[in-house]
């Protein structure tokens, strides 16, 4: 003791700091066992390496989390042994250890939701919901279990760490005591920082979300490298939103051709309706999956599936992000979310060209429907930025009786007042239904219980409700005058619980529907080309016989030859750019992966055999994160070149 003053102590500081180790190895078994049809893993070793990797992230939030009880356990007070200071110590790493590690918990449901571990941008969603307590609540009560894994884990770490006890002793003022201290403390402080950072290079960036996909052999390994309070703090003051400079701007012209004007069909003006349906995913309808190979296969969509026979809908499409305002940015404005999302970003606040100021400008009325309570999700701040005319939500619904307790208005009573509220606008218009029911925690009205099939995963008979109440718009809908020179668009927002393995696979995550149908039935067929959701813009503005030049970079579905179909999404902290024969994986410099356009489960890495084609569509990559990033960041998402 003589001989090194605080040795003890700072064995037990290495003692507690481990036990944090210990709870976020637990953590990650359990994330691991709440979503292993979701993560395909190799066996046990293979599971054993991803842990070892993830000792490194972890390090850096145990470092992070516990840097005010680290200084505090080290730093020179000739106190530090007592019992009242080691009770503050107790407070402080408790209050700052728990707090954090419960956001692990999320993701064990969470994720199979988003497909990625939450990030700050998870966080700015609740920012706009009015019913947080009775959302917790929900939550609470459908999923129990992870609480009370989280309570009993947090009871046996405090218990662990009661047992490691330190000897309360009075130390005297010396210059010995200090010195040796002052030493010690500095290399700790260097030891967290190197920590903090990954390693001590000064060249190196600290390690962030992309570097868990070093170590994996397929994408979605990363989310077990990683934790979420990692994913939270290393997203939280960042702003991905940077100009790169990757290809001229010629060749962003030319191959993007992101001003676009089409000429194929005369002026018309119809009624635009779309209906963008909460995880409606591709997986769920029977028209979407009607050439799949998936055994013992079953939809639950028979309305949209009849409807499909009348319609042009497209069975390889995708969302453009992952979440609800993600959809609505991707599908009325033609602009996608990458990693962070443009609706969360410093620069949503412009002149956005969209459906809405198109439309406007031709003389539309506007509206935005959804039937949470108002600004929910973040809509109704964001369709005043687009222009929208109008927003009805549960305010204007004024009915409480209809209230499915949790989210908002049930969707059937809320799609019929869509539709009376239609009849009494004059035409044109364009309305945007962004309907509710089809979301956890997977219930339908009373009356309607054991109507619809339960299926084989919790929101089958969600969407077969939410069905339902689409077949009841369009019978009360074809009774008015409006109806038959009206586009109906129908779209999914993003995907849910995933029943089939085939849905499971990388680059089948985030697959949607996509469908036009109108009463004349212009439009009609079955396309699996590649199609997305700022594709829906551009292809309805050329439906109509828009003539003038508008900003998109999506493209026209119906006539578009100057761009080929493609599809450009983030996902497993990578771009995945999907065109032709290949799905291109971009880290947002360079391609660090070409899979064949059939291997959705990303089982055989094709970069090592490079070819023309595969160039092309590194190059289109390049071009659309490069003019993406400069038109956001320098407000020119108008026809502005």
């Amino acid at each position: 003791m003589k001989k090194y003053p605080r040795i003890n102590e700072y064995k037990v500081l290495g003692a507690r700091i481990l036990l944090a180790y210990i709870f976020y190895f637990v953590a990650r078994i359990l994330f691991y066992v709440y979503n292993r049809n979701l993560i395909a893993v190799d066996g046990f070793f293979d599971f054993v390496a991803l842990c070892y990797h993830g000792l490194a992230f972890d390090t850096t939030t145990i470092l992070y989390t516990n840097g005010l009880f680290i200084l505090l356990s080290v730093f020179p007070l000739l106190i530090n042994t007592k019992k009242a200071y080691q009770k503050v110590l107790f407070y402080v790493y408790f209050a700052t250890n728990l707090l954090v590690y419960s956001a692990n918990f999320i993701d064990f449901i969470y994720y199979r939701y988003t497909f990625s571990r939450s990030t700050r941008a998870s966080l700015d969603t609740l920012e706009h919901e009015s019913n947080k307590a009775a959302l917790f609540f929900n939550f609470l009560l459908n999923y129990w279990h992870v609480f009370l894994l989280f309570f009993a884990l947090a009871y046996i770490w405090i218990l662990a760490y009661k047992r490691i006890k330190i000897t309360p002793h009075t130390e005297k003022p010396s210059l010995k005591y200090f010195a040796t201290s002052t030493a010690s403390l500095l290399l700790i402080v260097t030891l967290c920082v190197g920590g903090i950072r990954g390693d001590f290079k000064k060249s190196t960036r600290p390690i962030n979300l992309l570097d868990a996909s070093r170590y994996v052999k397929n994408a979605g390994q990363a989310d077990v490298v990683l934790n979420t309070p990692f994913a939270i703090i290393r997203t939280w003051n960042t702003n991905t939103f940077k100009k790169v400079n990757l290809v001229p701007k010629a060749t962003v012209d030319r191959l993007l051709v992101p001003i676009k004007q089409y000429r194929n069909n005369p002026p018309t003006k119809p009624n635009i309706v779309i209906f963008i349906l909460e995880s409606f995913a591709r997986e769920y309808s029977g028209a979407f999956n009607k050439n799949t190979t998936i055994p013992d296969y079953e939809g639950y969509t028979p309305f949209v599936d009849s409807l499909a026979q009348h319609s042009l809908i497209f069975t390889n499409a995708y969302a453009n992000g992952w979440k609800s305002i993600h959809g609505v940015s991707s599908v009325i404005a033609g602009i996608p979310s990458f990693k962070d999302a443009f609706t969360s970003s410093p620069y949503p606040k412009q002149k956005i060209e969209s459906l809405v100021s198109t439309l406007k400008s031709e003389g539309y009325d506007t509206s935005f429907f959804h039937g949470a309570p108002n600004g929910s999700m973040g809509f109704l701040g964001f369709a005043n930025i687009l222009g929208y005319d109008h927003y009805y939500g549960k305010t204007e619904y004024n009915n409480d009786a209809d209230f499915d307790g949790v989210w908002g208005i049930w969707d059937e009573p809320f799609f019929q007042y869509f539709n009376k509220t239609l009849t009494q606008k004059k035409p044109p218009f364009m309305a945007t239904m962004f309907s509710v029911s089809s979301h956890e925690p997977y219930k339908v009205p009373e009356k309607y219980e054991g109507k619809f099939p339960k299926g084989k995963v919790n929101i089958n008979q969600c969407i077969g409700y939410t069905d339902y109440a689409l077949k009841r718009f369009f019978a009360e809908a074809q009774k008015q005058p409006w109806y038959a020179n009206t586009i109906f668009v129908l779209v999914a927002d993003h995907g849910n619980t995933i029943a089939y393995d085939e849905y499971r696979k990388e680059f089948n995550k985030h697959t949607v529907p996509i469908l036009f149908f109108s009463p004349n039935q212009k439009y009609t067929g079955v396309n699996d080309e590649w199609a997305q959701q700022i594709d829906i813009y551009p292809t309805l503005l050329d439906m109509m016989g828009y003539q003038k030049p508008f900003r998109s970079w999506g493209r026209s579905l119906i006539s578009d030859k100057t761009v080929p179909p493609f599809v450009v999404k983030y996902s497993a902290n990578v771009y995945q750019f999907m065109c032709g024969n290949y799905i291109c994986t971009f880290d947002g410099k360079k391609a660090v992966g070409f899979y064949d356009k059939n291997d959705k489960g990303m089982t055989r890495n094709l970069i090592g055999q490079r070819n023309a084609e595969m160039d092309k569509i590194e190059l289109y990559c390049k071009a659309f994160i490069q003019d993406y990033m400069e038109r956001v960041i320098d407000k020119r998402l108008t026809t502005v070149k």
